[in-house]
């Protein structure tokens, strides 16, 4: 739609910021604090071209807009971009949270400081290219090739145990995605094509689309994480710097969820339909358990960690409702949780930075030194309980309510999840906050610098904007959502007439 193509711009502009960085010689303090500017000025013009994209988006259409498509390899395989109401919220969400993360990463990261900025660079790449992908061989590069950097991060600047969570992190996410190529390979062989466009509109052979379900699901239930396949996250998170951690929340873990979207619901109806109790009993365990796991960790990292895999518990059991209050809320609610888990990760960071700790214990009357920041982790530490009038309460609200549509019980024990998140998000903050600043080593900590207080800023205003008027995001998805669940629904009733004419 754009003579110089938007998209591609989007996508490839932080590979020219990395360059520029290599090319930066010497490792005095100078060429240090250059290659941090270049890697926020990187971030915050993508993110601009990403407002312009929004700016210039058709929110009535369900079409793909924006489309760019050259040849490519030949053989059906093409270079073909273009985003839809699902992913440019997504979009969005992953140029507007790197900025962020380069700010950061401002005074904590002090070694390999010009590599620790082209790895985030190569991400944002790899990471916005997995949003604008319109062909599935496209897709699969992006999607596993997000894992190089992220390893990086996590196995060179992470905590003690680095090495052990980078890999254990790489082997999950990468075992699982081996099926999911097994899968493009065979819908290759019946459509002849990989462009995404096409396969939506190809019927897969029932027999086959449970299969090909579940060789996509091995792979993004690991992604999203779903239990039991979640272990490695809360490994990835405590060793992952701090941006690692807000990156790993707020973009990584949306893969999955965006996948299901993407690729399982309308590619694979009947599968989808066939699986969803499957889903809804691994999405209720995911909610209540983790829930519960959270409640006596000791880590504060850990304990996020876990309500993360909990609430994403939240968006399987929306998707898979297939209802628009249950798909959009589940939008809804990954797009709120990239914000509030990111800004709680930033939270975790900040008294890490000053105190060396991420041990629950060793904290206590913080709002006497840092009444701030007792301000901005309440707002955050709210929204992930899902209190009204912040973001949290909305998609986790829809969600339920579509499920309440499909299954009143599966509504019913997930709404406990609810009650179980406020016991394990109000203790954590009774214990860091309020009681009585009695340790000594707290007695001289500092409250928000300016540059902390810029990063979080934008993601409070957010997290409280979205929480009275959600409309951009759910306004920006509903034609394509509405259009998603129309053929859904359409699929399986031609399969239903087809199997009673059969008998």
């Amino acid at each position: 739609m754009f003579g110089f193509g938007i998209l591609s711009c989007i996508v490839f502009l932080p590979l020219a910021g990395a360059a520029f960085i290599l090319a930066l010689r010497g490792n005095d303090e100078a060429t240090l604090q250059n290659a941090r500017r270049a890697a926020l000025g990187t971030t915050l013009i993508v993110f601009l071209l990403s407002l312009y994209a929004y700016a210039r988006f058709d929110p009535s259409s369900s079409a793909f807009q924006f489309v760019e498509e050259k040849g490519w390899l030949g053989n059906g395989l093409i270079y073909k971009m273009g985003v839809d109401g699902i992913s440019l919220p997504f979009l969005l969400l992953t140029t507007f949270l790197m900025p962020v993360c380069i700010l950061a990463s401002w005074k904590s990261i002090q070694n390999r400081v010009k590599e620790y900025f082209v790895a985030f660079l190569v991400l944002e790449t790899l990471m916005t290219g997995v949003f604008c992908s319109l062909d599935l061989v496209l897709f699969y590069l992006f999607f596993e090739g997000s894992l190089i950097p992220m390893f990086l991060i996590i196995g060179i600047w992470g905590g003690q145990r680095r090495v052990y969570a980078s890999f254990k992190f790489f082997l999950y996410t990468f075992a699982g995605s081996v099926l999911m190529l097994l899968a493009i390979m065979a819908m290759y062989g019946v459509a002849g094509t990989t462009d995404i466009v096409t396969l939506l509109q190809t019927h897969f052979p029932s027999s086959m689309q449970k299969w090909l379900w579940l060789a996509f699901f091995a792979s993004l239930a690991v992604k999203t994480p779903m239990w039991p396949v979640h272990t490695w996250l809360p490994d990835a998170h405590v060793e992952a710097p701090t941006a690692g951690s807000v990156i790993l929340a707020g973009v990584l873990l949306k893969m999955g969820g965006y996948g299901f979207i993407r690729f399982s619901l309308p590619m694979f109806p009947e599968a989808s339909a066939y699986f969803a109790p499957l889903v809804f009993a691994l999405s209720i365990i995911a909610i209540i358990y983790t829930s519960l796991v959270a409640l006596v960790q000791e880590d504060m990292k850990k304990l996020i960690a876990y309500s993360s895999v909990a609430h994403m518990g939240f968006v399987t059991m929306g998707l898979f409702s297939m209802t628009a209050q249950g798909v959009q809320g589940a939008v809804f609610l990954m797009i709120s949780h990239g914000l509030v888990s990111g800004a709680l990760f930033l939270c975790v960071g900040v008294i890490y930075d000053r105190m060396h700790t991420r041990d629950i214990a060793a904290y206590g009357g913080l709002v006497f030194r840092m009444p701030l920041y007792a301000t901005v982790f309440m707002i955050f530490t709210l929204a992930n309980v899902g209190l009204p009038g912040t973001s949290g309460f909305i998609g986790e609200f829809l969600s339920l309510l579509g499920a309440f549509r499909v299954n009143s019980w599966v509504a019913f024990l997930a709404t406990t999840g609810t009650i179980l998140s406020a016991a394990y998000a109000l203790y954590l903050y009774r214990r860091i906050i309020f009681g009585v600043l009695d340790k000594p080593s707290l007695a001289s900590i500092l409250d928000l610098s300016w540059r902390e207080a810029t990063q979080f800023a934008p993601l409070v205003a957010l997290t409280l904007f979205y929480g009275v008027y959600p409309s951009p995001v759910l306004n920006a998805s509903a034609a394509s959502i509405n259009a998603l669940l129309k053929g859904y629904d359409t699929a399986l009733a031609v399969t239903k007439t087809a199997a009673l004419a059969f008998h």
